[in-house]
Formats: C-alpha cells, sequence, structure tokens
C-alpha cells in the first residue's frame, strides 16, 4: 500500500514520463508498456514509451504502436534528451538493466524517479518504487492492478483493455500454464465486460503469419528438431545461414520452444538461435523442473521457473554440446 501511496502523490500532477521494456518485446513487453501509457495520457501526463529495439510486426496494431521510438544509434540523442528530462521512468517486464541494453545505462543515471513493474524471479534493485510480483501471470497482469489500485479502473477502455489482454493472454500461453489463477480469469472477465474484443486480438497476434515464416516453422520441425529421449528433452537449433535462407524477421522464432515442450513425454526443451554475436537461448519445462536456476547456472540467464532465456558466446554447436552434456547432471528431475 505504500508503493501505491507513492506512487499516487507521485502522479498527483502533469509529468513528463518515459516507460521502456525489455530487448526484443513480445507481446506481454509491449502491451503492458502501451496499456499503461494510454491510461497515463488520460490522466495528463507527457509520456513516451521507448524499447530497446524493434519487434514482431503482429503487435503493430496495439493502440499507440505509431508513437513508440525504438531505440537506435541514429536516436540516440533523441532518447538520451527523454530520459535526462523524464520526471518519472517506469520499466516494465524486465528485471535488470542488462535487458534494455544501453538504455540501462541512461536509465540509472536518470534524475527522475525509477518505478519498476516486473514478474520475473530475483529483481535488480535499481528502482525507487517496485512493483514486483513473481507469482503474477504477465505484466500486464500488474498493470491492470496497478490502474485498480489506483482507483481509475474506469479509465480502461478497449483500446487500454486490447494491450493487457494481449499480455495476459501469450504469457499465459492462452490461459494453459500453471501462472493462470483465479486473479487472471477475473481480470479477463473484467475485461469482457468492458468491451474488449478477445477474437481480434488473438487473430491479430496468432493468426498473421507470413508466407515465409510458415515455411520456416515447417522446415524447423522437419529438419532441426532433436529429441533426447533417455533425458526426456527435446531442443531445436537454428544456423544465422537458416534464418537468412527463410528472411527470419523479428518474432519469426518466438514460440518455436513450445513445440518441442509439446511432445509427449518431453519435460524439458530448449532452443537455440545463432544471432551471429550470440547464441540466444529458450528454456522451457513443466512441473518442477526450473530452467531459471538452469539457465542462471549455465548460461547467463534466468527469467522464471518453467520459462526463462539464456545467452552463449560459444558457437552454435559448442554451445548445443554444451547442453547435452549437462543434462546427466539432471537425470533425477528429468526422470519425473
Amino acid at each position: 500500500m505504500q508503493q501505491i501511496n507513492e506512487l499516487q502523490e507521485l502522479l498527483r500532477t502533469p509529468r513528463k514520463i518515459m516507460i521502456t521494456t525489455h530487448h526484443k518485446p513480445d507481446a506481454d513487453a509491449l502491451g503492458s508498456s502501451l496499456g499503461l501509457a494510454g491510461y497515463l495520457k488520460k490522466k495528463g501526463h507527457q509520456v513516451t514509451v521507448i524499447t530497446p529495439t524493434d519487434y514482431p510486426s503482429f503487435l503493430n496494431w496495439m493502440s499507440g504502436n505509431e508513437e513508440v521510438l525504438i531505440y537506435s544509434h541514429r536516436t540516440d540523442a533523441q532518447a538520451q534528451a527523454i530520459i535526462q528530462e523524464a520526471d518519472v521512468l517506469f520499466c516494465l517486464d524486465f528485471s535488470a538493466l542488462s535487458r534494455i541494453n544501453e538504455l540501462g545505462g541512461y536509465i540509472r543515471q536518470a534524475k527522475g524517479t525509477r518505478v519498476l513493474i516486473d514478474h520475473h524471479l530475483e529483481p535488480e534493485p535499481f528502482a525507487e518504487i517496485m512493483f514486483s510480483n513473481t507469482s503474477a501471470a504477465a505484466t500486464a497482469e500488474l498493470v491492470y492492478e496497478l490502474i485498480r489500485d489506483l482507483g481509475d479502473e474506469d479509465l480502461i477502455d478497449n483500446a487500454i483493455g486490447e494491450c493487457l489482454y494481449a499480455g495476459i493472454m501469450t504469457d499465459t500461453g492462452s490461459f494453459r500454464h500453471a501462472s493462470t489463477t483465479r486473479n487472471v480469469h477475473l481480470i479477463i472477465a473484467d475485461l469482457l465486460h468492458k468491451g474488449v474484443d478477445i477474437c481480434k486480438v488473438h487473430r491479430n497476434i496468432y493468426d498473421s503469419y507470413s508466407e515465409s515464416r510458415l515455411r520456416f516453422l515447417g522446415y524447423v520441425l522437419k529438419d532441426k528438431l532433436t529429441v533426447v529421449r533417455e533425458y526426456n528433452t527435446a531442443f531445436i537449433a537454428v544456423t544465422s545461414e537458416e534464418l537468412k535462407q527463410y528472411n527470419s524477421q523479428t518474432g519469426d522464432t518466438e514460440g518455436l520452444v513450445n513445440f518441442a515442450l509439446s511432445i509427449e513425454g518431453v519435460r524439458f526443451a530448449a532452443l537455440f538461435i545463432d544471432r551471429t554475436e550470440a547464441v540466444k537461448i529458450s528454456f522451457r519445462s513443466v512441473g518442477d523442473i526450473s530452467v531459471n536456476e538452469f539457465a542462471r547456472s549455465h548460461f547467463s540467464g534466468g527469467g522464471h521457473k518453467n520459462a526463462s532465456g539464456g545467452i552463449s558466446y560459444l558457437s552454435l554447436e559448442e554451445t548445443v554440446e554444451k547442453f547435452k552434456s549437462l543434462l546427466p547432471l539432471y537425470t533425477e528431475q528429468l526422470a519425473k
């Protein structure tokens, strides 16, 4: 309650506000950011959303997308100026400033009040006001609760509601993950009551594949999927050349790891993507297998218990071999 009171006092008069989220934003990252931005604009604040990188084109339908400033060296000075002048800096859907690349240094040195809204494990204590709840299904869930607790639930309109619904829907795996709680369904019920078109949101995100993305998916599932039955594990490894061959765009590899996890009997799944400068890794698991601990221990990563990411500066082949060599260490957990 103290945090809510502090934020309410901070927002009592019109402020210059900057909102940012993590590298390669997904639907929860962008949806929570644009949903919060829409609300704050209704309250009379001057709001700018800055993303560290681009994001998938299937998120471009979100209200406020056209005003998002995508950071690049070309816009470096503009981004710095906005951050330096901001009275309040909202940091959404990431737990450490390293997750926003170069923007992290600017945020750390900013004069304004930093506000963290996030649901990842082990948050870095860089913010003056923190709304961190690792049991929340999505950051969009926390943004909804924040608006409600500030007494402004009635300001959530269709546009804001669609952004928040997109974040909750995707981070719960369309409401099939264990993070889907009673609270999640109550929030969704309220968004439905407000007139949010959930079919439209689902179509925009899941039924807008490019032809090249669909062909890429077919190729990956046919030729790049490896199943290690001995350890109830499956993984996919994609080279940089294969990404070029299928003209892969931002977002085209999103969700691939879930196909590996969907195989009967598989309890642990990984996706390795060679991004040239490094190998980006996604981990997924079921039950008590903590991929957060696995990612932190072996691949400089982290996230949630059953969904985490990591990075490797070895070659793709060396990274995969390292991963396979670690599996015997987890025989007991993987066998359950």
